[in-house]
């Protein structure tokens, strides 16, 4: 008996299958792509092709993310809030914060002492405080996504972005580098600008531990300009990214 959790987020699709007894069997990540339905179907067989599983071993299948309705082989929709949770909860049981980055969106979970939600926020609707932003500046100064951790360590002055848009702050980055800024400070200064969007959805009242999740959680560098704004020790999640499929795929199994 397996279950299956698929979140299909804004810029990656994850599945997870796990067994009755919450053992994970097997994970996958794809690019959303344009055609996110035959991704979506795709990785799911590939997934159990490759761990010589049928359809009918999968006994339940639930979706999430920004595309969950699209899948249209799932038993269930679930949102990412209560998907994020039971997967984080599952990996460290004592979570009280979550901190979720993700390509276009973040989230802010706060939890009560059994787990459940206390409060949450969300920013969805600006890429400030994304991994958009991340992206946006590794295309500007032509560096892959990954080398932007090396580049911001390698800062001796971290810029102040003013900008909260991101159109505006590209527009703020070229004139840095027109005066002769250093890309490695303007890095720093980005991740410093991600970091206190997403201070302040946390707000003053913080519990720990503080759990991070999300695709922008294995960019070096963005844990410790979290920790600096928030003044508080961040844990990086096991496998960050598929927290939320994870989560789905417990879910599952508890149907």
């Amino acid at each position: 008996m397996y279950f299956a959790g698929i979140d299909a987020g804004s810029r990656a699709i994850k599945i997870v299958l796990i067994d009755k007894n919450i053992k994970i069997i097997a994970s996958g990540i794809v690019d959303q792509g344009i055609d996110q339905k035959t991704r979506i179907l795709n990785l799911f067989k590939s997934l159990l092709n490759k761990h010589k599983l049928t359809r009918n071993k999968i006994s339940r299948i639930v979706a999430t993310g920004y595309g969950r309705n699209i899948v249209d082989f799932a038993d269930t929709t679930i949102t990412e809030i209560t998907c994020q949770t039971y997967g984080v909860r599952h990996l460290v049981p004592d979570v009280k914060t979550i901190i979720d980055i993700g390509g276009q969106d973040s989230k802010v979970i706060k939890l009560n002492r059994d787990g459940t939600v206390r409060d949450f926020a969300m920013n969805d609707r600006c890429a400030a405080g994304t991994g958009r932003f991340l992206e946006v500046v590794a295309e500007r100064l032509g560096v892959k996504l990954k080398q932007l951790g090396e580049m911001a360590k390698k800062s001796k002055s971290s810029v102040t972005i003013n900008s909260t848009c991101v159109v505006f702050a590209e527009s703020e980055i070229i004139g840095l580098l027109a005066s002769g800024t250093s890309s490695n400070d303007i890095v720093a200064g980005v991740q410093s600008a991600i970091a206190i969007r997403i201070g302040i959805m946390v707000g003053q009242n913080i519990d720990l531990p503080i759990i991070f999740t999300g695709g922008v959680a294995k960019v070096s560098g963005m844990k410790g300009a979290l920790e600096k704004v928030l003044n508080q020790p961040i844990i990086i999640a096991p496998e960050p990214q598929y927290t939320n499929a994870l989560g789905a795929a417990i879910l599952a199994s508890k149907e």
